[in-house]
């Protein structure tokens, strides 16, 4: 793959990641809106202390937040471009619009879902503002290994498939990378600074939000990606689709 084909591919994977970030947006704002204007509510009504607000709450809500998921869907869809010129043909025998919808699962599970199940997010005043560094560091080094253990895992089942074929293959790459992620469950601390009157169903709603937001983004992603990926690598057969859910004239008979 030229250097033209994957700044090409780059561009229409930021061109997805930003379709995808309005799409997530929406659910970001309907979803995710509720809960956290519950747990700012909270935050004021048992905070003794005052402070200036630097950003309306109204452009928060809005302007902030827009601004907010359309970069990172933008981001998003670059990293991901970049990981899909490395990907197609390496994985296996997958078409381009497979791959995209491959890559973006495996992104979702790997990127996110893993290292929520580990360190879930939280609604506003449920985190102690002193540990936040902590916890970035701490949630970060789970995105890493998360990634890095995923890799792993797809190497080893490439590596397995001559001896165990594709299906036992990937059973055991499935199972290492399982049992790795409980290792590192397991001695990375946790982090529990929940305050015991916070509202449960306040926090239960914000994390659906967040894996919501996080669901819709990728598989937005992948969806869009790959159209656009299929055309740019493969426009013959791509036209073929088109045309053949075209319906074609008739010739009149005599």
């Amino acid at each position: 793959m030229n250097s033209t084909i994957v700044g090409k591919l780059l561009a229409r994977g930021m061109a997805a990641g930003l379709v995808a970030g309005l799409l997530a947006l929406v659910v970001a704002y309907f979803l995710g809106e509720p809960p956290t204007e519950a747990g700012i509510a909270y935050e004021a009504a048992h905070s003794h202390e005052e402070g200036e607000e630097l950003v309306s709450r109204a452009a928060q809500s809005t302007t902030g937040l827009a601004t907010g998921v359309l970069v990172y869907g933008v981001g998003l869809g670059g990293i991901a471009a970049l990981a899909y010129c490395f990907a197609l043909g390496r994985v296996g025998a997958f078409g381009p619009r497979a791959t995209a919808g491959l890559l973006s699962l495996s992104g979702l599970v790997a990127v996110y879902i893993v290292p929520f199940l580990k360190y879930p997010a939280n609604p506003p005043a449920v985190s102690d503002a002193a540990t936040i560094s902590q916890r970035t560091t701490l949630y970060l080094l789970m995105v890493v290994l998360s990634v890095l253990l995923a890799v792993a895992a797809v190497i080893l089942g490439k590596r397995l498939a001559p001896r165990l074929g594709n299906w036992n293959a990937t059973i055991a790459a499935g199972a290492f990378f399982v049992l790795a992620v409980g290792l590192a469950y397991a001695f990375l601390p946790a982090v529990n600074e929940m305050p015991k009157d916070f509202p449960a169903e306040v926090v239960w709603q914000f994390r659906i939000s967040a894996l919501a937001v996080q669901a819709v983004l990728w598989a937005g992603f992948g969806l869009v990606f790959g159209v656009l990926a299929e055309r740019l690598l493969q426009p013959r057969r791509a036209g073929a689709r088109i045309g053949a859910a075209e319906p074609r004239a008739v010739a009149p008979s005599a």
